[in-house]
């Protein structure tokens, strides 16, 4: 990790109130611990934060990469990885 990177305060990303399969994919890995997730919103960085709603449960992941579809500009996929 960098500086820079230490620096930076990240950002989190409250998805618990949308829901799964409609407003977002996501699918497990690795026994939960981590994560592929497709959706919209735009500002996602890696190392930004992802909370899921699973049930009653809040989950939160940290986001180990992203990239943005071309179109439309404000989907994307992201790698995660459980917190």
């Amino acid at each position: 990790m960098s500086i820079n990177q230490t620096k930076q305060k990240y950002r989190t990303h409250d998805y618990s109130k949308f829901i799964s399969g409609k407003d977002y994919v996501f699918e497990l890995l690795n026994c939960g611990l981590e994560g592929r997730m497709t959706g919209i919103g735009q500002g996602i960085q890696p190392f930004d934060y992802i909370i899921l709603r699973c049930g009653s449960e809040l989950l939160r992941y940290q986001v180990v990469d992203i990239d943005y579809y071309a179109d439309p500009p404000d989907m994307w996929m992201a790698s995660l990885k459980k917190i």
